[in-house]
């Protein structure tokens, strides 16, 4: 059996989180990936922590990948770059538009020279339109397309702050990949690749499943809570101080008779002041805070998560992200992998979600390199160029490498 992507080759143009977890992405699905980093090297090189001079936010999205540190700004670099995408399956890159045509390497130029290629450009903003030369970062996008207001005005109070996870760059690097693999299943049909465009923004807007109640005009039921929003879903304390989430509005019809029943306050069903949505809506503090006295009388999650089972309510507990990752749930799916740290020892990241029937285990493989780790071996394998000639570029500083230092 072989990987899903095997015999898929990408060139990997990007930098921090949207691009590189595309491309990590399709490197554990069994392509092979050769990340290609300018001579400063990507910016998550010089993120904490680190060990052996490798960070592991650069090993977590880039483990896996060969690394070539091309100076694409010379004629030379940019050269070797247009051959390698016509040995390529695949390009991503997430710079700004206009950057990749600045080195000679738009989508034009590219697919002139490999009509198959299939070229995926991340933006903030898009290739088009008149946000499209902004400097876009998660933060800023996450801001401008709703999602900071909505996480201030339900939950937290009308305070607005940024998000400490970036939202924006993942959902856009899953988005990317899914439109690559696409893009690699019409090739199979037409023999031609094509260009992606695809926006951070507008990436955002396709995930939020409330922007149709956003953009809704006109009158809504008050007997139905609108958009199954989470915001009024139950977190509670238990007997031994254990945080558990509940799923499920204790306001909605249906759900509201299944948490009484669940916290034997049959009683409250027959309130008057409970008798649609809209009353317990209004009264939602009462119904949030009997619920929260029961769970404070329930002595650990495994009975509290029994009970609420049997009436057909889910229930999770509030975890580290250490406490799962060390669950036996973690260890059966294999959720977390060990790469190398680059001396001697290991670091713990996610590994890939997919099971496949008909292919061999997939996810993270090999280990996180350093800048231009690989320059001579891929210039070798992929160009066949001698190691005269990538001397004389290492020489005219076309290729760099950055190493650690070898400590006696």
């Amino acid at each position: 059996m072989t990987a899903p992507l095997d015999g898929i080759r990408v060139l990997d143009f990007t930098r921090v989180l949207s691009g590189p977890h595309c491309t990590r992405m399709l490197s554990d699905l069994g392509a092979e990936v050769i990340k290609v980093e300018p001579p400063d090297g990507d910016i998550t090189r010089f993120t904490s922590p680190r060990r052996n001079s490798m960070p592991s936010y650069y090993a977590q999205q880039n483990a896996g990948k060969r690394s070539i540190s091309l100076n694409l700004a010379s004629d030379e670099g940019s050269a070797i770059a247009l051959r390698l995408a016509e040995q390529a399956d695949v390009i991503v890159e997430n710079f700004r538009p206009g950057v990749m045509e600045k080195f000679g390497l738009s989508y034009e130029a590219v697919s002139a020279a490999n009509p198959r290629i299939v070229y995926a450009s991340i933006t903030g903003y898009g290739a088009t339109g008149p946000w499209k030369n902004r400097r876009a970062y998660a933060p800023v996008v996450q801001a401008e397309t709703g999602l900071t207001k909505s996480q201030g005005d339900h939950g937290r109070d009308g305070v607005y702050r940024t998000d400490r996870h970036s939202h924006a760059d993942v959902y856009t690097s899953l988005d990317a990949a899914a439109g690559v693999l696409a893009a690699l299943y019409q090739r199979e049909r037409t023999g031609r690749g094509q260009w992606i465009d695809i926006a951070m923004a507008q990436v955002m807007l396709y995930v939020n499943e409330h922007v149709h109640d956003e953009l809704y005009d006109g009158d809504v039921d008050p007997d139905w809570v609108r958009s199954f929003g989470n915001e009024s879903q139950p977190v509670v304390t238990l007997a031994d101080g254990t945080g558990m989430a509940i799923a499920g509005n204790p306001a909605s019809k249906g759900t509201f008779e299944m948490y009484m029943r669940a916290i034997e306050r049959t009683d409250l069903i027959d309130d008057p002041r409970f008798a649609t949505v809209a009353g317990r809506l209004e009264h939602l503090d009462v119904v949030l805070g009997a619920i929260a006295e029961f769970a404070a009388t329930v002595p650990n999650t495994a009975e509290l998560e029994r009970i609420l089972a049997e009436h057909r309510l889910a229930s999770g507990t509030i975890r580290s992200v250490r406490e799962v990752c060390d669950s036996e749930w973690a260890r059966e799916r294999n959720a977390v992998a060990e790469i190398d740290d680059r001396g001697g020892g290991t670091y713990r990241v996610p590994n890939a979600p997919w099971k496949f029937s008909d292919a061999p285990d997939v996810g993270v493989s090999g280990s996180p390199r350093y800048r231009g780790e690989d320059n001579a071996e891929v210039l070798r394998d992929v160009l066949g160029m001698s190691d005269d000639e990538i001397a004389t570029l290492v020489d005219t500083e076309v290729l760099s490498q950055h190493l650690p230092r070898r400590r006696h």
